[in-house]
């Protein structure tokens, strides 16, 4: 009989005493293959590192590239459009309110040049506001997309009651306009700027995004990596077979330079172009595009001032206060923005804006000094008519070189963007098919040096 506990007799006993070690055979398979101790072995263990090493290089570098390029094609695709929406649908606006005031002034029947400005102003708002919304999705800016919506028929209706009292005579229309104005202020244009604002952080995370370095720095350090170690395993096998080369070693290094250079070329063109776009483009496009909302905000406080009839009522104040932001002068947008611009196709354009609105400004204090001594005719032709040193001739050579300004910045930027993003077409397909080429080289290269020892 066999007692409790004892193995059946059957079975071999497999039990061993403590201290003792267990026979060759039966040591587990994956221990024995990493304790290798002779060459074939060896040459078994390298195989697979650097299969899995060339793997792992193609896989880390195809999710650099890919975040790289995505940040790329966002910039391009939807950031950059997505900003841009935003600062027209803010400078549409803006300008619809000041020719809407400044046409208001000329009483009955208003200037067609200036009825069609006004009209040409919300429908650029209008199809600008319709392609933020479809790139916006549901994005923050997504809210006060929608605000615009349902705020913009709302003015332009205010603003059609305005003219209509106007052509009559009625003093009620320039309570309609100051009411359209106030709407324009107090919600569409925050709720534009948000939009704009929103837009540019976007555009700033996804330019960062294509022209980080953390991410290049890593690659940079998995490819030295995998270098010293193709290194070492061709030193290793000529110190083991003396044959200088290995046919699939050589390959797979050629390989690895021609992947790495492609990277470190496609990287450093692609950040040169974002950074060109992003230095000379979009950040002084935005310096521009706010210094231009300013002095469109400024001229509707001379119109509504004018309107008043008043003197120096709050728009006059709110002028003043728009005059010390804009400037010229240290810390003001217009300085800003001939800072930003400089060495861009927009700075002589900068520059003569921040002229012109210095020039504005003495217009402005002479159609004031009109209108507080009773002359308010005179002060309105000054306003609503062009000839040398009017406001509105001057106004307009202000806000003409801001917007000469911002479309050549913009041409710079979607030039330099464009060319950043294509640099990263077909590379990452490119760097896997090489991490291939790699891995099958290692392996033809240690099979053949293995094959010699059956």
């Amino acid at each position: 009989m066999t007692a409790v506990g004892d193995p059946p007799r059957h079975a071999p006993d497999t039990r061993r005493a403590p201290g003792t070690r267990p026979a060759p055979g039966t040591r587990p398979a994956l221990r024995q293959f990493l304790r290798a101790t002779t060459t074939p072995a060896k040459l078994r263990l390298l195989l697979a590192g650097l299969v899995v090493l060339c793997l792992i290089w193609g896989g880390l570098a195809a999710w650099v590239v890919s975040q790289r390029a995505s940040g790329a094609n966002d910039v391009v695709g939807t950031s950059e459009p997505l900003s841009l929406d935003g600062q027209q649908i803010y400078r549409a606006l803006s300008d619809a309110d000041a020719t809407a005031a400044s046409a208001f002034l000329s009483g009955g029947l208003e200037p067609l040049a200036a009825r069609h400005r006004y009209q040409a102003d919300i429908a650029q708002a209008a199809a600008h506001l319709e392609s933020a919304t479809a790139a916006a999705g549901h994005s923050p800016a997504a809210r006060d997309l929608a605000k615009l919506s349902a705020g913009l028929p709302v003015y332009t209706g205010e603003v059609e009651t305005a003219r209509a009292d106007n052509r009559l005579g009625l003093p009620l229309g320039a309570a309609y306009l100051r009411e359209a104005s106030a709407l324009m202020r107090g919600t569409l244009l925050p709720a534009a700027r948000d939009v704009s604002a929103q837009a540019d952080a976007q555009l700033t995370a996804a330019s960062g995004q294509a022209t980080g370095l953390p991410l290049a720095l890593i690659l940079l350090v998995a490819a030295g990596l995998l270098g010293y170690v193709l290194y070492r395993a061709q030193r290793w096998l000529f110190q083991r077979t003396h044959r200088r080369l290995s046919p699939g070693l050589v390959v797979a290094s050629v390989a690895a330079v021609v992947s790495l250079l492609w990277l470190a070329i496609a990287f450093t063109v692609a950040r040169g172009d974002l950074l060109q776009a992003r230095d000379h483009g979009s950040a002084p496009v935005a310096a521009l595009a706010q210094a231009d909302i300013a002095a469109l905000q400024a001229r509707a406080d001379e119109s509504l001032t004018l309107i008043d009839a008043g003197g120096d009522d709050s728009f006059e104040a709110d002028f003043k206060t728009v005059e010390h932001r804009l400037g010229p002068g240290p810390g003001t947008l217009l300085t800003d923005a001939v800072t930003a611009a400089r060495g861009s196709p927009g700075a002589g354009s900068a520059s003569a804006a921040a002229t012109a609105a210095t020039a504005w400004y003495a217009a402005h204090r002479t159609v004031r000094s009109l209108d507080d001594s009773g002359r308010h005719t005179q002060a309105v032709r000054l306003v609503t008519t062009s000839g040398p040193g009017h406001s509105g001739t001057l106004f307009t050579r202000l806000d003409g070189s801001l917007t000469a300004a911002i479309a050549a910045d913009q041409v710079v930027f979607r030039t330099h963007a464009v060319a950043g993003r294509d640099v990263f077409t077909g590379l990452e397909v490119g760097v896997i098919v090489l991490a291939l080429i790699m891995a099958a080289g290692c392996f033809r290269g240690l099979s053949t040096r293995l094959a010699e020892y059956r």
